[in-house]
């Protein structure tokens, strides 16, 4: 009799393990799995395509080449569930929250406060890629912030607060106290 060492796949969601069982859909998104077995609804779809960015979540796991731990904006509707194997991946609720004790994290707050939501859709994946990004380099110039959405869309032309908000964790921002610290 063999016995089978093989384990399950597993992801890690906001901290918490959860194992990608044998009869999970093979062709399953990493963004049905948040929303539809997770329930976290936070994380948005609308095209399916990577095109408008409402569904991007920070994918923090090690680089195969360098072995480097990098943290990357991913776009979960077009990730397969099973490529995310291993990754810690940080939602819109992991970061904060009006029912979190530390409440929101201060790219949601900073958005919030310049105006930056209109309809509130494209927010989640504006926040998720400036947090993504920002772990990898804290101190970005208002140039590097500005690109970091070159993937996200808004659909109620709300650019301008929205990439003023981001802007002022730039490291050129002008402000006092320079860059900001995403794990803060």
């Amino acid at each position: 009799m063999e016995i089978s060492t093989h384990q399950e796949p597993f992801i890690y969601v906001n901290d918490k393990r959860y194992e990608i069982t044998r009869d999970c859909d093979p062709e399953m998104s990493l963004n049905d799995f948040l929303r539809d077995t997770l329930n976290l609804k936070g994380t948005k779809v609308m095209c399916r395509e990577a095109g408008c960015g409402c569904c991007t979540v920070c994918a923090v796991y090690k680089h195969p080449a360098t072995g480097e731990i990098e943290s990357k904006p991913v776009n979960s509707c077009v990730t397969p569930l099973y490529s995310a194997a291993g990754w810690h991946i940080v939602t819109i609720e992991g970061i904060g929250g009006r029912s979190q004790s530390a409440g929101y994290h201060p790219i949601q707050a900073s958005l919030a406060d310049g105006f930056g939501s209109q309809c509130g859709y494209c927010s989640p994946g504006f926040v998720m890629s400036a947090y993504s990004q920002l772990r990898d380099n804290p101190k970005a110039t208002k140039l590097e912030v500005e690109h970091f959405f070159d993937g996200n869309i808004c659909r109620c032309t709300g650019y301008r607060p929205i990439l003023d908000s981001m802007k002022s964790f730039a490291c050129d921002a002008g402000k006092a106290g320079g860059c900001l610290e995403v794990e803060a």
